[in-house]
């Protein structure tokens, strides 16, 4: 699929990047589709900061993913299409994509855009709460403040959520400069019967998440990325009955744990297990 069929007529706004901030949008030179094909985010909806997102990025997500030859994927925040259109490729005929986009605008582009893809369906509505057959894959292309309980919900055993966890600092032009590992993260949620594993893919500035933000839970989540140890987290649990040491993060009703096999205060030992099969042994609620 060509990425310039979803941006709709050249030139168009991208962002320039550095490691600490993010940049603002600068016109492309020429309408030459070239432009696209570079590891570029570009503007949707510059003047609301609606972006189609960075390639290499969606990349990397994806892998962690792992759509599959008839999975079903449901795309949170679709946008106008493009990585829609790749989930359907990589899911086949024999999958499918629901395509969720709460801005109608949006939502209609994505639709006309899909129109040839007889294995997605584009519902114009809110991703937080809009219901869905169980999914093997959720992808949220928005930051959320909390998982909301419809993708954890929605997930079938072995399903994965992709989900960007996101603070409000340094989202906007007049917020002070804040380093992007503390502006947000992404997290891969696998479920496992009623346990979910969880482990840190990379960090992430987004546009919000409606529906899937409260101000305590962004709080919280602040808190958590200014103490640092994103990195440590093996699981979600959705309730409180978990002993503090183990939270990275504490919200009633929910928390990311981490291992603590070993005592905070002691290194860990050499040749100690693999951090994927600790997750394992340690992601339940206890």
């Amino acid at each position: 699929m060509r990425r310039e069929d979803f941006l709709g007529p050249g030139p168009w706004s991208i962002i320039g990047w550095r490691d600490d901030w993010r940049g603002d949008y600068i016109p492309t030179p020429s309408a030459d589709p070239a432009y696209l094909y570079l590891d570029h985010v570009v503007g949707i909806l510059p003047e609301r900061h609606l972006n189609n997102g960075q390639p290499s990025l969606h990349a990397k997500l994806l892998a962690h993913a792992g759509p599959q030859q008839g999975d079903h994927v449901v795309h949170i925040g679709t946008g106008t299409g493009y990585y829609t259109a790749i989930m359907a490729h990589l899911v086949g005929r024999s999958g499918k994509v629901t395509a969720i986009e709460l801005d109608p605008g949006l939502a209609a582009r994505a639709r006309g855009n899909l129109s040839s893809y007889p294995n997605v369906s584009v519902i114009c509505g809110n991703g937080a709460v809009v219901p869905f057959d169980a999914a093997d894959v959720v992808y949220v292309n928005a930051g959320a403040s909390r998982p909301a309980e419809t993708w954890l919900d929605g997930l079938s055993q072995g399903g994965r959520l992709i989900l960007p966890l996101t603070t409000n600092k340094g989202f906007m032009d007049n917020d002070p400069p804040v380093p992007i590992e503390r502006r947000g993260a992404v997290f891969r949620i696998e479920r496992r019967s009623a346990e979910f594993l969880a482990r840190w893919i990379s960090p992430v500035t987004i546009f919000p998440c409606e529906g899937a933000r409260d101000p305590l839970s962004e709080a919280a989540l602040a808190e958590a990325f200014e103490k640092g140890g994103w990195k440590e987290v093996t699981g979600l649990c959705r309730s409180n009955d978990v002993s503090q040491g183990r939270c990275w993060l504490r919200r009633p009703g929910w928390c990311l744990t981490r291992d603590v096999t070993q005592p905070e205060d002691h290194p860990p030992r050499t040749g100690a297990a693999p951090i994927a099969a600790r997750a394992a042994a340690t992601s339940g609620c206890h």
